[in-house]
């Protein structure tokens, strides 16, 4: 058996990437052993408790028209408990028959800028330190650290490291984020043979996954007579879009349902910028008006519209790349927008908003910068600077009906902006978000216009 190691064993990989793995095994693909685990204790009774069950659970997917369908998912062959070491993470990691190792951690939780890695998040000070004193940390990047370093010492091999997460070239950043945390280390033997041995493919991944509650669990017993504590549930609709750049062999993913492709720029682009960016319109648009879940915003004309006046500016900018897409760009944004509205998934607004610093700067500001650049308006676009800012403003006003946790986000320079004479002017002068072009007047004015438009809201 030839084994792949899962860093990230959340609601997302075990109804994407895990059922994958399931259906290629129905169509005959049994070489594959899937093993997963995570580098944080967060998470810890959830992954106890699929232990506990075997690795086996209920995949609960239902579509717009509200057809229920389960499956049960059988893919995940182990879960390796938490340990502060990664002692046992790290064992599978590098051995011989590990030929993959991908991972979902959210964007943020690649503590990457318009550079590369951001070397003075406390995150990674706090891994670079460990890393030179041998040990694992609490990253991505700590934690392969020690992966590959026992992999290089142990002479297992070349291996694949793919990212699933939705990040904008997120193989190839992941990269440069990896070597560049190597470097600081000092260990410049570890990174020549990481450069030399490790393949990183881009990759896309869409699939919406809701955080699981109880409900789902009943629906799941009443439907098919199981009382599953891990049972999960997602839209009907999933996609997996992977480069052909692998280190050593791969599993034959096709046979499951994987688009694989010599370049995933087409399929990212339109889904990060449409479906993601999109997604973020309706979170901060919804907490503004006091909406609870993804399909009430979107239902609402007013929301539906901001959304669809924000994707007006992006399909020009798609069409404009030097690989011009095949796909039906308005079509796939009504579409996008459909799979929003499905009641039954009760996506809420909090999941969404999360993590709203990194999401804008990946997903949204790319559409202004160009926009700007061309010289052509974007009146559309131009709302998602106002929304962000206006729900930073109830985020630093204590008024927001949820908890709101953003890991890329500096608190003191949001609250700072919030607390500005001009808030416009301070949001667009911050160079995280919008970098040089904070100084142009047609960013400011239109994000001044756009502002007046959210507060008719």
């Amino acid at each position: 058996m030839t084994t792949i190691l899962h860093i990230g064993v959340g609601a997302f990989h075990r109804a994407h990437q895990a059922a994958y793995i399931q259906r290629l095994r129905q169509s005959g693909g049994r070489r594959w052993r899937l093993i997963g685990g995570n580098i944080r204790d967060d998470a810890e009774p959830a992954l106890r408790a699929l232990a506990a069950a075997g690795c086996r659970y209920t995949l609960e997917t239902i579509s717009p028209a509200g057809e229920h369908r389960y499956e049960r998912i059988e893919s995940i062959d182990e879960i390796i408990p938490w340990t502060a070491d990664l002692r046992q993470l790290i064992a599978v990691g590098a051995r011989a028959d590990t030929r993959i190792i991908s991972f979902t951690v959210t964007e943020a939780g690649y503590y990457l800028g318009v550079a590369g890695l951001d070397s003075s998040a406390p995150e990674i000070v706090r891994d670079l330190a460990l890393a030179r004193a041998g040990r694992p940390g609490t990253t991505i990047y700590g934690a392969l650290f020690a992966i590959l370093k026992a992999r290089s010492e142990s002479g297992s091999g070349a291996i694949t490291l793919l990212s699933c997460d939705n990040l904008r070239h997120n193989g190839e950043r992941f990269r440069v984020g990896l070597l560049g945390f190597l470097e600081l280390v000092g260990d410049s033997s570890l990174a020549a043979w990481t450069g030399a041995n490790a393949m990183c493919p881009n990759s896309m991944v869409d699939r919406i996954t809701p955080r699981p509650d109880h409900s789902v669990r009943e629906r799941v017993k009443l439907a098919t007579g199981r009382d599953d504590p891990s049972a999960l549930m997602s839209e009907s609709f999933s996609q997996w879009v992977i480069e052909r750049n692998f280190a050593a062999s791969r599993p034959e993913w096709e046979h499951a349902g994987v688009q694989m492709v010599d370049s995933v720029v087409p399929y990212e682009e339109a889904k990060i910028r449409i479906l993601n960016g999109s997604h973020s319109c309706l979170a901060w648009a919804g907490a503004l008006t006091g909406r609870n879940f993804i399909h009430e915003a979107v239902q609402d004309p007013r929301l539906h519209r901001f959304a669809s006046d924000y994707v007006a500016d992006v399909i020009p900018c798609l069409h404009a790349r030097a690989r011009p897409l095949a796909l039906d760009l308005p079509k796939y944004r009504d579409e996008v927008l459909l799979r929003f509205s499905n009641v039954h998934l009760r996506d809420s607004v909090q999941r969404v908003a999360q993590d709203s610093f990194a999401k804008f700067i990946g997903f949204i500001a790319p559409t202004i910068l160009e926009r700007l650049t061309a010289g052509a308006d974007f009146n559309g676009a131009s709302l998602m600077p106002a929304l962000l800012l206006r729900f930073l403003q109830r985020w630093d006003r204590g008024e927001l009906p949820f908890a709101y946790v953003d890991r890329s986000m500096d608190e003191s320079a949001a609250r700072a902006i919030c607390a500005a004479p001009d808030p416009v002017a301070a949001l667009c002068h911050n160079a995280a978000l919008f970098g040089a072009a904070g100084s142009q007047p047609a960013l400011i004015s239109a994000v001044r216009a756009a502002v007046a438009r959210v507060d008719s809201l």
